[in-house]
């Protein structure tokens, strides 16, 4: 799997960005098939930086229910990893934002 298939995107939250700024952590959205070895890897050639630990988390499938009416969208199932990297390192997702 390419670097770049493995990382989607990161994930801009309150919760992710006040994890950057304590912990040193940051949250990525993954391929379902990417696993933890493969996150590292990716994060560590990508950014340039040294990464310590890799959390894995699936989240499931969510059904919403139409306004008012019997039908339900569903909102696909995904992946994400919450990394942290060695005290020191960052990585910019949004300069001048």
């Amino acid at each position: 799997m390419h670097l770049y298939e493995t990382l989607r995107r990161p994930v801009v939250t309150e919760k992710s960005n006040a994890q950057a700024a304590e912990n040193n952590q940051y949250t990525f959205e993954i391929d379902a098939r990417a696993n933890k070895h493969q996150v590292k890897v990716a994060v560590e050639q990508i950014y340039d930086v040294h990464v310590l630990r890799v959390n894995v988390i699936k989240q499931p499938a969510k059904y919403n229910a139409l306004r008012g009416r019997r039908r339900t969208l569903r909102k696909s199932a995904w992946k994400k990893a919450i990394v942290q990297l060695a005290e020191g390192e960052s990585i910019t997702l949004f300069e001048g934002v």
